[in-house]
């Protein structure tokens, strides 16, 4: 939902460089801003005639992760699929000239539609909450289907494998984002809770599945697609700016972690380590628990049914990897707290799921790791 403006635009500039780029847009405008998102604020742009539509912006001053706010990145990519039967919102313009509002930013077609912010869907029938899961998964098996040649992304490609990147890549975020401070000599951000265990165990290439090339979003779960008002169809898919050349596991396992917080999964998880939102989660995914919500098993048959390639039993690891990374862009959100950066209104709330992210990341670790011990004993 978009509500009051929390960081505030020049609006008469906006206005001015919207009158010369983009006739859709009928001045004067009003803007609210969206409270879900918490990487580049977004704002509801309403025109004179009540039209509605979308910009996305960078945040304001020095970031400390280029590739978590790709603003251009994400609309080479929807302006990519436009030609295909992925759904993304049509685009308006990309303006890179900072003066105008002060950071790069882009405008695109509002989807009027419905974002499912609890992923275990209270607000619908048991007949429905299955059918939205299942379109969810079938629109990821038809996203890794693409051929990122064939849609003109040449550029994407990359010598070097997804994974090798991710973990070279967040490694150097985390400890960005580690000593972030307000000011000097104020408390700083502080290291990720078993920080240095993961990255040992993540980085040993031979732990890492196969290499598989596909395009992937980067940030794949349910409140990232807009469904039709009252069918159960993806209309849109949003936030983009990880997307990237990379390993289709990883937007599996990001869809398919909810599924994963089992309590006897990882026993210490207690109730200081876990937020309430987190304990609601854990909750309602245990089997059985909310009518119509499938098992993971289910969902991944639904998903294998629609791609070309297998995880050959490296589920596990996508999805410790993913708490890993989701760790490391929560303890982000707490960086930009520090730093005046914050673009979501929850935030604070986002921010203090740090430590149950990696203590989940660990512990699924730990398993992996006995697993492999058993392994070379045989």
């Amino acid at each position: 939902m978009a509500g009051a403006v929390r960081q505030p635009i020049d609006v008469a500039r906006l206005s001015a460089y919207i009158e010369q780029n983009v006739d859709q847009i009928s001045l004067p405008i009003s803007l609210k801003q969206f409270g879900h998102g918490q990487s580049n604020p977004t704002y509801q742009v309403t025109s004179a005639t009540g039209l509605k539509f979308v910009l996305r912006k960078k945040p304001p001053g020095k970031l400390l992760s280029k590739s978590a706010h790709a603003i251009e990145r994400e609309y080479e990519i929807i302006k990519a699929l436009e030609a295909t039967d992925i759904p993304v919102p049509k685009l308006y313009c990309l303006c890179e000239d900072v003066s105008i509002i002060g950071t790069p930013f882009y405008i695109m077609a509002f989807l009027d539609g419905r974002i499912f912010e609890e992923p275990w869907l209270p607000s619908l029938s048991p007949e429905e909450r299955t059918l939205i899961w299942k379109e969810a998964v079938h629109t990821l098996a038809k996203l890794h289907s693409v051929n990122l040649t064939g849609i003109g992304l040449h550029s994407w490609k990359r010598p070097t494998s997804f994974y090798t990147r991710q973990i070279k890549a967040l490694s150097k975020t985390s400890e960005a984002q580690a000593s972030t401070a307000s000011q000097p000599g104020a408390q700083n951000v502080g290291k990720l809770p078993y920080y240095d265990q993961l990255i040992s165990f993540f980085t040993d290439h031979k732990t890492h599945p196969p290499d598989v090339r596909r395009l992937v979003h980067g940030d794949f779960k349910l409140d990232n697609l807009v469904f039709h008002k009252t069918e159960p169809r993806v209309i849109g898919i949003l936030d983009w700016e990880m997307a990237t050349e990379g390993h289709p596991l990883s937007d599996l396992a990001n869809l398919l972690m909810p599924f994963s917080w089992e309590p006897q999964q990882v026993p210490f998880l207690t109730s200081e380590t876990l937020t309430p939102e987190l304990k609601d989660l854990q909750s309602k995914f245990q089997p059985c628990n909310v009518a119509g919500i499938p098992s993971m098993q289910q969902c991944q048959e639904w998903y294998w049914g629609g791609v070309d390639w297998d995880a050959g039993g490296y589920l596990d690891w996508g999805v410790a990897f993913s708490n890993f990374r989701t760790a490391v862009v929560m303890q982000g959100i707490a960086a930009r707290i520090v730093r005046g950066q914050a673009s979501g209104s929850k935030a604070r709330e986002f921010a203090r799921q740090t430590l149950a992210y990696a203590s989940w990341g660990y512990a699924r670790v730990e398993k992996l790791q006995q697993r492999l011990r058993l392994r070379s004993k045989i």
